[in-house]
């Protein structure tokens, strides 16, 4: 492949508990990007530690190393600039340091660990992005593997950008060994997630917004059950696709009825690698939507790596008037 020297390209690297993202995006005259290349490998960094993500494990580590490996070598083709930031899994192992010395040494890449603020302000950041939110009061709420995101913000700006600690995996290690589910323990989980939300004093509850956004894979793929399920075009993208509380109930006793993941698998619509997780990130679905009272959700195919991309653009546009 032969980039033309005019262009600029960047590659932004999500090193999240559930799965690695990579974007390549072109950034265009105007200062915005068209995304030309992405990988997704799913990793589950920190599953091996029986306890949270105290630790990544030389297995996990060697995974890692590959998959980082492989998308270097893809920024390469386009000579993208790379920044790889890495959230909840990474922020939490006891042995973090080692693993991004580790990571320096035999890819060449700078991993930036980023505090929960941070990553929630850059979701809203891709998000507004994707749905053109700019003048918009938006609840925007991102479930992720190790940590779930709630963000208000108005016209462009986060009022609160908050990160709990209650994403997908982190909750069915906790409650759901063998992602088999009990009714003993879907109740726990649900006390334990309502408490974890509303004990965040900086989330307020009884703000007015327009409209409630959602990203990333519990949301997204709970929508391309739905969709699935519509007789729509399902290739086509998610982006600015709806829907509503009783859709997402629906879904939700579904999938909770199938106690095992056999079982789940077989669900219509369903990925079946998430399906092992998916249980624990529709709980902390359904409980958002029962604490803000929301009535739907539009998805927002933008989040984490998009607003990484936006804070690379904007750096390099005041590098651009240093110059000049």
């Amino acid at each position: 492949m032969s980039i033309p020297a005019h262009e600029k390209y960047f590659a932004a690297i999500d090193m999240g508990t559930n799965s690695f993202h990579l974007i390549i995006v072109e950034k265009k005259k105007n200062g915005s990007f068209k995304i030309v290349d992405r990988e997704r490998k799913v990793i589950r960094l920190g599953s091996d530690s029986k306890d949270d993500f105290k630790f990544i494990s030389p297995e996990e580590s060697k995974k890692a190393l590959d998959i980082l490996f492989g998308f270097k070598n893809l920024s390469n083709k386009y000579k993208a600039k790379i920044r790889a930031v890495a959230t909840s899994a990474v922020r939490e192992a006891q042995n973090k340091n080692e693993f991004i010395k580790t990571v320096l040494k035999e890819t060449g890449i700078v991993v930036e660990i980023i505090e929960g603020n941070h990553e929630a302000k850059l979701i809203f950041q891709g998000a507004k992005e994707a749905l053109n939110l700019h003048n918009k009061k938006v609840l925007c709420i991102d479930i992720g593997g190790g940590s779930t995101e709630i963000i208000l913000g108005n016209n462009g700006e986060p009022i609160f950008a908050e990160s709990i600690k209650i994403g997908a995996v982190r909750m069915s290690k906790k409650y759901f060994p063998e992602y088999a589910l009990s009714n003993k323990a879907l109740i726990e989980c649900e006390k334990f997630i309502e408490h974890q939300i509303i004990s965040n004093k900086n989330i307020s509850f009884n703000k007015d917004f327009e409209i409630t956004v959602g990203t990333s894979g519990t949301i997204q793929s709970t929508a391309s059950i739905i969709r699935s399920r519509l007789k729509e075009e399902n290739n086509k993208s998610l982006n600015g696709f709806s829907f509503n509380e009783i859709q997402l109930r629906e879904i939700t006793r579904e999938i909770l009825e199938a106690k095992n993941l056999q079982e789940r698998q077989k669900i219509k619509g369903i990925d079946k690698k998430r399906a092992d997780i998916l249980p624990a990130g529709l709980i902390i679905l359904n409980k958002i939507f029962d604490l803000f009272n929301l009535k739907n959700i539009t998805i927002s195919e933008y989040a984490l790596r998009e607003g990484v991309i936006l804070e690379m653009i904007e750096e390099d546009e005041k590098e651009s008037e240093k110059i000049f």
